[in-house]
């Protein structure tokens, strides 16, 4: 019996994030891929294209710090997750929030240091 394309998607959205990161790294070893983003090399043509401003930032939470359960706080008041959610995200880093505007970014970026959380911006 295989499982239809939505029936996947509805299992993954069901998943914590630690169970989704548990799956991905058994995809990647199942089947000898990277879920990494692959690096291109860029020709005389990237190199002519003119420079963009970026317009979306991602805010990533590199250390919670002394302060744990004030990052917890803040991670939850930032993406609206549970605490079971906020706190595995709290103590495993990675990305709190994809495509924030800048000034939306630097708030949250704010925020997360004033909880006592170490953070990056890309």
């Amino acid at each position: 019996m295989s499982l239809s394309n939505d029936q996947i998607v509805d299992a993954v959205a069901g998943m914590t994030l630690m169970e989704v990161m548990e799956l991905v790294k058994a995809i990647e070893e199942k089947f000898g891929v990277s879920a990494a983003a692959p690096v291109m090399a860029a020709g005389p043509a990237a190199a002519a294209a003119p420079v963009e401003e970026q317009t979306e930032f991602n805010v990533i939470l590199k250390s919670a710090g002394d302060k744990k359960v004030e990052v917890i706080k803040a991670v939850r008041a930032i993406t609206g997750l549970g605490l079971k959610e906020a706190k595995d995200l709290t103590e495993a880093g990675g990305v709190v929030k994809e495509g924030a505007s800048k000034d939306d970014a630097a708030k949250m970026k704010k925020d997360l240091e004033a909880a006592g959380a170490t953070v990056e911006v890309k």
